[in-house]
C-alpha cells in the first residue's frame, strides 16, 4: 500500500507506483488520518491562515457544472 501526499490540489504518491496508464485507483481515507486545524493562539498568525485558506479556495473554484449531490448522497458513510 502506497500514501498519497495532498500537495497544491493534487493527491501525489510517496512513492513510485508501478500502475499502467489510465489504472483506475480506488483511495481510502481513514479517520485517523485526518487533519486537524492548528492550534494558533496569535491572531496575526490566525488571520494569515485564513487568508490563505480563502485564495486557495479562489484558486480552485467549483465548476459551474459541477454533479449536486442529494442530501443522502453527501451524508453517505456507505
Amino acid at each position: 500500500m502506497s500514501q498519497l501526499l495532498y500537495r497544491q490540489g493534487a493527491l501525489v504518491p510517496e512513492n513510485p507506483c508501478d500502475l499502467p496508464d489510465g489504472a483506475k485507483v480506488l483511495i481510502s481515507i481513514h479517520q485517523d488520518s485526518m487533519l486537524t486545524p492548528p492550534e494558533v493562539a496569535e491572531p496575526e498568525e490566525r488571520t494569515r491562515i485564513l487568508r490563505e485558506l480563502v485564495e486557495r479556495m479562489r484558486r480552485n473554484p467549483v465548476p459551474h457544472d459541477a454533479p449536486r449531490f442529494t442530501r443522502d448522497e453527501m451524508h453517505d458513510r456507505g
